[in-house]
């Protein structure tokens, strides 16, 4: 973490962590911690360019590699996250979640979990949701064991980390599922 940290303060400056508030268990809201791989800068209103004009060169190899995540040791220590569980999402996306959807937040989110190793972010919305629920309802010491093993080959692999070649997810807008919860 030293190493990323001295490689952010000289390629991209300060600060090195960038914090977002996130929904956790039960939906109560956190600040996840991440090495900061972007820039802020704006546009002459004060808004933030998209996120594809500020990921600096640094930053792309910081997220290839996954080290972009290693701050998050700091909530698993304070329980705030897990290794393994769904990723923490944007809070913002709460109101869109069905009913099952919103099981995810049955457990505390993780680092990694069972969607990131069946496709990350090449997998539709809806089949990440239901990779969450199913591991919802399937935690197990030895599936957490399995997602780790997994998570580790993926990273060395660096497999399913940008959709289509593009550096960021699509945003989620909701699903016609059923219900909004």
């Amino acid at each position: 973490m030293m190493i990323v940290s001295c490689y952010i303060i000289s390629a991209i400056g300060r600060p090195i962590i960038f914090k977002q508030a996130r929904p956790g268990l039960d939906s109560e809201v956190f600040y996840i911690k991440k090495f900061r791989t972007m820039t802020n800068e704006t546009d002459e209103y004060g808004n933030l360019l998209p996120n594809e004009q500020r990921i600096t060169k640094a930053g792309k190899i910081i997220r290839k590699l996954s080290l972009d995540e290693l701050p998050q040791l700091f909530n698993v220590l304070k329980g705030e996250m897990s290794f393994v569980g769904p990723r923490p999402l944007l809070v913002e996306y709460l109101p869109l979640y069905n009913k099952e959807q919103a099981r995810r937040h049955e457990v505390r989110p993780g680092i990694t979990g069972w969607a990131q190793v069946n496709g990350r972010n090449n997998i539709s919305w809806e089949k990440r949701f239901e990779l969450d629920v199913w591991y919802v309802n399937n935690q197990s010491l030895w599936l957490d064991l399995k997602i780790i093993l997994l998570t580790i080959m993926k990273v060395f692999q660096r497999a399913d980390i940008n959709p289509d070649d593009k550096e960021f997810v699509e945003r989620f807008k909701g699903s016609n599922l059923d219900e909004p919860k």
